[in-house]
């Protein structure tokens, strides 16, 4: 008998179950499945993006034994950086905007980041969270993870959450729908199932103020009508990770659906998400309205509540904000 093999949490990224999301799937006469990724050691799916992004500069030789990482993020692949660094030895620095929920914030400081909060300012402006973290990685002979354009991201769910949906749904999927952060999650996942099954559609859900959809429909980024209070999702330009991914289709999932589906699914359910989980789950609702019943359709829940009470699970700041956390979700038909 060969001695048991033992990991530190970074051997325990990823291998997240499916999970059944009931009512929709009776509503919609479809199969309608979340990969739990709130189950990752750091709390969410940028786990997998950090894992691979850390180990592709290890293998290139660009992050060494006691080097620092640094990155631009909204929160959780600076989590992932943070958990999975310091299970290997690195010291992380994190560049966030201060509109992010003080939770994260506060999170990755107990997690041990050196955490730089900075005004909230597009990526047009060289004060962007991204550049201000490029800009110290070259100052300081820090390693930049730069999640964004750094396809070892998308290559990571490519070679991970690909794989496990194909054979956790028997390879009977047959759509996919996520939201767009980076880009990785979708087009890794889509490049794997389409080499699997081209039949299979991909769909990119994004929220309102994003140009995700945009692009997908008509080749563009000009339309990017309206807002979202959705945190570390909504891509306004097309990066690295995006470039050339294999999407089928876009639909444009509005804040109050997402809450809906959140709501319901912690009422009945017993899951407790965050917003981008609902535009996820949102993008899976429309593909299984426009596709039929009888589809197998499988989407990211991304993270749990938990870094969201002071704002998703606020009535006070959801009335502020204007959406109701009591609409049932059969509105949304």
């Amino acid at each position: 008998m060969n001695p048991p093999t033992y990991h530190g949490v970074d051997g325990h990224v990823g291998n997240t179950p499916l999970i059944h999301l009931r009512r929709l799937s009776e509503l919609t006469g479809c199969e309608i499945l979340g990969k739990a990724e709130f189950m990752n050691p750091g709390g969410s799916v940028k786990d997998r993006a950090a894992l691979g992004i850390i180990t592709d500069a290890e293998e290139r030789g660009l992050l060494k034994p006691g080097m620092t990482i640094v990155e631009g993020t909204a929160g959780n692949t600076g989590i992932g950086l943070t958990v999975v660094g310091a299970a290997r030895g690195y010291r992380t620095v994190i560049v966030i905007p201060e509109t992010q929920a003080p939770e994260k914030i506060t999170l990755l400081r107990t997690l041990g980041a050196d955490v730089r909060t900075v005004p909230a300012k597009p990526y047009s402006d060289p004060d962007n969270y991204n550049h201000i973290a490029r800009r110290l990685a070259e100052e300081n002979g820090w390693f930049w993870a730069n999640q964004f354009d750094n396809t070892a991201n998308r290559e990571a769910h490519r070679r991970t959450t690909g794989p496990e949906i194909w054979e956790q749904t028997g390879g009977t999927v047959s759509a996919f729908s996520a939201a767009i952060g980076t880009g990785g999650t979708l087009a890794g996942v889509s490049q794997f199932l389409k080499e699997k099954n081209p039949a299979i559609t991909t769909v990119c859900a994004d929220p309102y103020g994003a140009a995700m959809w945009s692009w997908f429909t008509n080749g563009h980024t000009d339309d990017d009508d309206g807002d979202s209070v959705a945190e570390g999702i909504g891509q306004s330009r097309v990066t690295a990770n995006v470039a050339d991914a294999p999407v089928d289709k876009a639909f444009r999932i509005d804040d109050q659906t997402a809450l809906t589906i959140l709501n319901q699914l912690l009422r009945e359910e017993g899951l407790f998400l965050g917003l981008s989980s609902g535009i996820n789950i949102g993008g899976a609702l429309g593909q299984a309205i426009e596709g039929g019943p009888g589809q197998t359709i499988v989407t990211i829940l991304c993270d749990s509540g938990h870094k969201y009470q002071s704002k998703l699970y606020d009535r006070e700041w959801l009335a502020e904000n204007g959406l109701d956390p009591d609409l049932p979700l059969e509105s949304l038909f």
